[in-house]
């Protein structure tokens, strides 16, 4: 999956103030927000909770509609929700996970004599080499 999708939300006002908000090309991604900023807020996180689910339950990823072509209804708006994938699982699945590995033994030596920790040097490393 691409790391940053746009897709086009639909932001109703809502009886008792507010707005709730859907997605034509994600029928399963509802929320709500007190105001415009909270609003925009739940968005992001709902889209981001709907395209992780698919992604985990191996459903595909459907493209953006073009916004020009979704027609508002009364009381509603058009704005395009930007998300960011990669930005979503760095703040949501941060749990740390065990990996077994194998290095020469005159390394694993020089690293232990300089007292070097071992996962953190792997973690940047794979940052790096992902170039996130």
């Amino acid at each position: 999956m691409v790391n940053k999708v746009f897709y086009p939300a639909l932001f109703h006002k809502a009886e008792e103030g507010g707005f709730w908000i859907s997605f034509p090309d994600l029928p399963e991604c509802l929320t709500q927000g007190e105001d415009m900023a909270e609003a925009y807020e739940m968005a992001v996180e709902a889209l981001g909770l709907a395209l992780s689910c698919r992604e985990e339950e191996g459903q595909p990823i459907p493209s953006a509609s073009d916004p020009t072509a979704i027609i508002t209804e009364q009381d509603s708006f058009l704005a395009v929700i930007e998300f960011d994938m990669l930005a979503y699982k760095k703040r949501t699945s941060s749990r740390a996970v065990k990996k077994t590995l194998s290095i020469p033994e005159w390394l694993n030596e020089a690293a232990i004599a300089m007292d070097l920790n071992f996962s953190q040097i792997l973690q940047e490393a794979l940052i790096s080499k992902i170039k996130v």
